[in-house]
């Protein structure tokens, strides 16, 4: 911290100051000594001997002049990265010193009692939770110094590297030992790849590398995966292979060794991930008034189009083209070769994409654009070879899941991080050009398990399967890009979407719906499509209420523009995709039990309606002696939702009478208040919607069992609404907040919820066949 860091820029200058000395005696030497070799005056062989090895000396003098100006900029480097990281910690130490603590010149910090008032003091010392947390802040703080130390610690091991390799004369063909450097660079992260290639060629040729070179590299990642400067030279000296191979060997280490072994190969992992990661990331495109250009739009094509013709470019099209090469070709990996024990599958190899794409699971800094293109080029390659990612054995769960066996899946996976990517990618188009979404929904081939079977003493293939994990990376992309949310996230409130967010959630309900079939979704695609189309209760609400555009039939295109987009699928297509994902387990209630993607979709409805409700016109009291038309209007609304959403519940409990539905109701009532596991699923809803819908203590879940048992006995018709207790319980509950429950207002709308509820549910049974 007391370190007077101008040194370094005066030491600079005087190295500067010797290349000039240098440069001086280069010209001194070329004229009188050099020079006379050249002439005409010394002829024969001992001239021409002369001559050699004066050559010799007068590029010394040219490469000391290198090695100075070198040495001068390694030292002004560390300067500014010195200057800069102690500003950092002095910030640190700052901001804990106003937060209380005292913060000693070692760097420990604790709390400090001392700048306590009496009264301050007296509750401290009787207070023990009071002394917990200062207890507990002061530990926070000290962490927070202390990775603020480790980062000046890299940078200065960085520097030491740099300074120690920039002396080293490493042509052994320039006349000389240990001469000066001729190839002397002058900046710090290029020797520390130059040093992170050599370790890591070591590893790569199985030589055995020491405790201290691996720490080394682990640094060397730490410190430089943004800097592309060390990130594009490091994975330039090893090629896309070379860093394929090298992410296969600490891979294995990582997975094969133990305790303190593991978490170090798993760090230099993570390390190399995230140095691909910045390697590859194109720079923040600016429009004229300096504002960033958002990835996706026109705009930001045409920068990124200029750029890649630039030097700055050449690496990122250089590397994914090397990509397209090596990604196809094998590798030795010891999961996928050790996968069968014996017969066939045994010593199989991965494919190039299928170790990329494991390695860059462990980051989350890669760009869209990068993801973009290396899923499409993965694509590509699968479309010319579609058994391309088959392997003998499962790579699913705890023990082998991480190998990414389908690299387009574990792709999305990661292409979900950014959901704006994903949003992009996936995004149709205006003029739903871009067939991406049809590709991986309706298209693609996910069965990548190779299988055999025994005929007697004949082992025969069989038919390919897929993995358990099959489709999850599809499944959060498809949850990110709908929602442009993480997957995942917490839901707010109800809320229009962008253009292209909209155009995938309804693309995808078509898709799914192709031939009617919706109501069959793929197992893996349940639970992130149900919080998507929680994230569009506004949306689904009206759809199921009939008062969406164009509603029943809906429109092939979505409504709105800009940030105010809906989704405007027909009636029956969103019946069935909800059926479709209606018995995905979203997660266990308190004792347990699974929670269906039903029963949050269902609460969200009943949120949103009570919501829906309260946008209903304000009246006096006297007027609620009388129908209230917007009332009656909104009721009925929501009344012919209620309607669809129990016959999805009834069609799903008959499709198997195990099912149970309304196991979120006792979390549900508290979500709103932070409380419940399943909080994040429900969307949110204003302070009066949501006291009606705590109000409203009818089981909602009875109602679906009384439409089920009579279906089943063939008692219900079509005019009788033996599941609307739930529905008049929430309009009640509504009402309660007006202070109009029993009023004539309050019970004519019930009676408009009650033949709205029947069409509903009527309209749903169509859909869904529920009526054999």
């Amino acid at each position: 911290m007391t370190t007077e860091l101008s040194k370094l820029t005066t030491a600079a200058d005087k190295w500067d100051d010797m290349a000039v000395e240098f440069k001086k005696l280069e010209e001194q030497y070329k004229r009188d000594v050099h020079g006379i070799s050249m002439g005409q005056t010394w002829l024969g062989v001992s001239a021409n001997a002369a001559n050699g090895r004066f050559t010799v000396t007068l590029n010394e003098y040219k490469a000391a002049q290198k090695q100075a100006k070198a040495i001068a900029a390694l030292l002004r480097d560390a300067h500014t990265q010195f200057v800069e990281l102690r500003g950092k910690l002095k910030s640190v130490r700052d901001d804990a010193v106003k937060d209380g603590m005292m913060v000693s010149e070692q760097g420990y910090v604790s709390f400090d009692t001392a700048r306590l008032s009496d009264s301050e003091r007296t509750a401290y010392v009787h207070d023990p939770s009071y002394q917990e947390s200062a207890r507990t802040a002061a530990g926070e703080w000290n962490q927070a110094i202390t990775a603020a130390v480790k980062v000046v610690s890299d940078a200065d091991d960085g520097v030491r590297i740099a300074l120690e390799a920039v002396v080293i004369d490493g042509n052994l063909q320039d006349g000389t030992y240990n001469g000066f450097n001729a190839g002397a660079k002058g900046d710090v992260e290029e020797y520390e790849a130059e040093h992170a290639k050599d370790i890591a060629t070591r590893i790569n040729s199985g030589e055995k590398v020491s405790a201290a070179d691996l720490a080394e590299l682990q640094r060397s990642f730490r410190d430089n995966s943004d800097n592309k400067a060390f990130s594009q030279t490091f994975l330039n000296g090893l090629g896309p292979a070379g860093t394929i191979q090298l992410g296969n060997n600490l891979n294995d280490k990582a997975h094969s060794a133990g305790g303190d072994q593991q978490k170090l190969f798993s760090s230099i992992t993570s390390g190399l991930a995230d140095t691909m990661a910045g390697a590859t990331r194109p720079p923040v495109f600016k429009d004229g008034d300096g504002k960033a250009l958002k990835y996706g739009t026109a705009a930001y094509q045409k920068a990124l189009d200029n750029w890649l013709k630039q030097d700055d470019g050449k690496f990122y099209s250089q590397w994914r083209d090397g990509l397209k090469k090596a990604g196809v070709e094998k590798f030795d990996m010891d999961v996928v070769g050790d996968k069968i024990a014996v017969g066939t599958g045994h010593g199989q190899e991965a494919r190039g994409y299928q170790s990329l794409v494991t390695l860059m699971q462990q980051s989350s800094g890669y760009s869209p654009q990068f993801m973009a293109d290396i899923t499409d080029d993965m694509i590509a390659a699968e479309k010319k070879d579609p058994d391309i990612w088959d392997l003998h054995g499962k790579f699913d769960g705890k023990e082998d899941g991480w190998f990414a066996n389908d690299p387009v899946d574990g792709a999305l996976n990661v292409m979900s991080r950014d959901p704006n990517g994903a949003t992009v990618y996936l995004d149709p188009g205006a003029d739903g050009k871009n067939d991406r979404l049809e590709y991986l929904l309706k298209e693609r081939d996910w069965d990548t398990v190779n299988t055999t079977e025994w005929t007697g003493n004949i082992e025969r293939t069989g038919d390919d399967t897929a993995d358990a994990d099959a489709r999850k990376g599809l499944g959060a992309a498809l949850e990110a890009g709908a929602t442009g949310q993480e997957p995942g996230a917490p839901l707010g409130k109800p809320e229009p979407h962008s253009e292209s967010q909209a155009r995938v959630m309804q693309s995808t309900i078509a898709l799914l719906d192709k031939g009617a079939a919706g109501d069959t979704v793929h197992e893996n695609l349940k639970v992130p499509l149900g919080r998507a189309l929680n994230d569009y209760t506004a949306d689904t609400h009206a759809i199921l209420g009939g008062y969406a555009p164009n509603s029943p039939v809906g429109q092939d295109h979505i409504a709105g523009s800009g940030d105010s987009a809906s989704i405007t699928n027909s009636k029956e297509s969103l019946l069935r995709v909800m059926r479709g994902v209606s018995d995905g387990v979203i997660g266990t209630n308190s004792e347990g039990d699974p929670v269906r993607v039903y029963d949050s979709l269902y609460e969200g409805q009943r949120r949103y309606a009570a919501e829906y409700l309260e946008t209903g016109r304000q009246v006096p009291h006297s007027s609620l002696q009388e129908n209230v038309t917007s009332w009656d209007v909104r009721s009925r609304h929501v009344g012919e939702a209620f309607g669809g959403m129990n016959a999805i519940g009834t069609d799903m409990v008959l499709d198997n009478r195990d099912t149970e539905v309304g196991k979120i109701n006792d979390q549900a009532r508290y979500a709103y208040h932070g409380f419940g596991a399943l909080a994040n699923t429900i969307p949110q809803v204003g302070d009066i919607a949501q006291r009606a819908v705590d109000a409203a203590t009818y089981e909602w879940s009875k109602d679906v069992i009384t439409e089920k048992e009579n279906l089943a006995r063939a008692e219900v018709s079509k005019e009788t609404a033996g599941g609307i207790a739930g529905t008049n319980d929430l309009i009640d509950s509504w009402a309660d907040t007006r202070g109009a429950k029993g009023t004539d207002a309050a019970e004519n709308a019930k009676g408009e919820a009650k033949q709205s509820y029947i069409t509903g549910r009527e309209e749903a049974y169509s859909a869904l066949r529920t009526r054999k």
